[in-house]
């Protein structure tokens, strides 16, 4: 027997999400109108599936779904030059958006992309037999910059990943070394641009670059 799992996700309406997956490189290789809105997209063997919904809130939308992946990178850059062209930029906040590629704690090099019916897909590749969670870093910074990094990577909760840079960066009976600060820093600033507020992501690129100077 063979099987194959396909996803079936819901948006509120059907054509920017089929815009959106168009950009990437997908093949809209079947889509209904009634009696209720339908469509496919297609790209090798990644297949999507999507339905309409109308009272369906793509802001407060859980939906999910991974796809694994031998070549991570070439998928990665391959998206985002496809979404710089349909959009004139690279949406990294928002709806749509696509966040960074990188190697996660838990075994997978991936990234995260949401698509404009709120809709999070997980591409990645493994590069570990082991898929657990690595344990916890035991000192300070670097614990917080494992834990911010989940949150706002894999779990996509920028405001608790804020939450922990910004209790670490404000102890004084401690301090980061020079390595840890620029990197808390770059990444509270990472997260502080995808949150809308450029004005604090700007003070904190500022501040990191000074962190770096020799």
């Amino acid at each position: 027997m063979a099987e194959k799992t396909i996803p079936i996700l819901p948006c509120q309406t059907l054509q920017p999400v089929l815009d959106f997956y168009t950009a990437l490189g997908f093949e809209v290789t079947f889509h209904q109108k009634s009696p209720y809105a339908y469509a496919i997209v297609e790209h090798g063997d990644i297949q999507l599936q999507f339905f309409g919904l109308r009272k369906y809130d793509p802001a407060g939308s859980i939906s999910t779904c991974y796809v694994l992946t031998d070549d991570v990178d070439t998928l990665y850059e391959s998206f985002r030059t496809g979404l710089k062209a349909a959009y004139g930029k690279i949406p990294t906040r928002g709806l749509p958006r696509i966040g960074p590629l990188k190697d996660m704690s838990y075994g997978v090099r991936q990234f995260l992309m949401t698509d404009p019916g709120g809709n999070c897909i997980r591409v990645g590749k493994q590069i570990s037999e082991d898929l657990h969670h690595r344990p916890v870093p035991k000192g300070t910074f670097a614990r917080a910059l494992h834990l911010a990094t989940l949150f706002a990577d894999s779990k996509e909760d920028l405001t608790g990943a804020a939450k922990i840079i910004d209790r670490v960066l404000a102890l004084e009976d401690e301090q980061p070394t020079a390595e840890q600060l620029v990197q808390l820093l770059e990444l509270r600033a990472d997260i502080a641009e995808r949150l809308f507020d450029d004005e604090t992501a700007a003070r904190l690129r500022e501040r990191a670059a000074v962190a770096k100077a020799p």
